[in-house]
């Protein structure tokens, strides 16, 4: 019964920790950047670290990556789509935008993925799904539109800058929706991904004079950058493990509580206070989420 009991809740156990740790990134990047963070560069070393972090947990498992032309072509497109570009603007938006607003654009992912699939015809057209999508427009103009909406009018083009982010991951999920793809392993993309993002990165960062050194004894944005790159680590590893315990519609509620953990670790670490249209977006992208999210396994 005992057993019983653990099988059934270690799930929900896992999605939780997977909210509570994921949602944290978005106030991290803050902290990283107000340490003195520069966006290209902390991309640089969140996919180097990671990648490193990866790679072991792949060796461990004894099924490490493949550096073939054809893998190598994958890995290109993942890092240019899941990773330099993506991450990059994120950190660039942290600085001028609070962190729980930030995870309301991210919740976009799943809604923004369903409206490229359904142009792609890979997905039916539904009409609740379509309904949250539109909720999901709704939700980001609550954020832009009202001028009472945010504490500083001036972020609103970083909000719209940092929904690039969420296209970005969008068109990797469809990317990636690739049956081809889906042989090589999620484990071994995600490392072959982070070592070819950082490697972009690296003469990017440099001549833009955003390049730094993680100096020792660690600081701030040293022990933020660390932790950032061991969440991406853990979090990816767990969330594979939840699809293999419970499939990938079971999975895709992290969704909600990436969003909800992200605005819950503003208000604790910032102190953030919102108004009631924050609010009001927040309930609207955790609707169109509900919506949009699949039924069946």
């Amino acid at each position: 019964m005992i057993k019983s009991l653990y099988s059934k809740s270690l799930p929900w156990l896992l999605l939780i920790f997977l909210g509570c740790i994921w949602g944290l990134t978005f106030s991290l990047a803050r902290i990283s950047v107000n340490a003195g963070g520069m966006p290209l560069g902390m991309t640089f070393w969140q996919c180097l670290l990671g990648g490193f972090l990866l790679l072991i947990l792949s060796l461990i498992r004894g099924r490490p990556p493949s550096f073939s032309i054809v893998n190598v072509k994958v890995y290109f497109v993942v890092a240019l789509l899941g990773a330099s570009v993506p991450t990059s603007i994120l950190y660039l938006a942290a600085k001028h935008v609070q962190a729980g607003v930030l995870s309301i654009t991210v919740a976009l992912i799943p809604i923004i993925t369903y409206s490229f699939a359904a142009f792609l015809r890979m997905e039916k057209l539904l009409f609740l799904r379509i309904f949250g999508v539109l909720l999901g427009c709704i939700s980001i103009g609550l954020l832009v539109l009202p001028s009472s909406s945010l504490p500083d009018v001036k972020a609103v083009p970083w909000i719209l800058l940092a929904c690039l982010s969420a296209i970005c991951w969008a068109m990797e999920n469809i990317y990636l929706s690739n049956f081809a793809l889906t042989k090589m392993g999620p484990l071994r993309i995600a490392v072959g991904m982070n070592f070819l993002a950082a490697l972009m990165m690296f003469p990017i960062a440099i001549s833009y004079d955003q390049m730094f050194i993680l100096s020792f004894p660690f600081g701030v944005l040293e022990w933020t950058i660390l932790l950032l790159s061991l969440i991406s680590a853990i979090a990816y590893t767990i969330f594979i493990k939840v699809i293999n315990l419970a499939g990938p519609v079971f999975a895709s509620q992290t969704g909600y509580l990436v969003t909800i953990g992200g605005v819950i670790w503003g208000i604790l670490l910032f102190n953030e206070s919102h108004s009631g249209w924050v609010w009001s977006s927040l309930m609207t992208i955790i609707i169109a989420l509900f919506l949009v999210t699949p039924r069946k396994t």
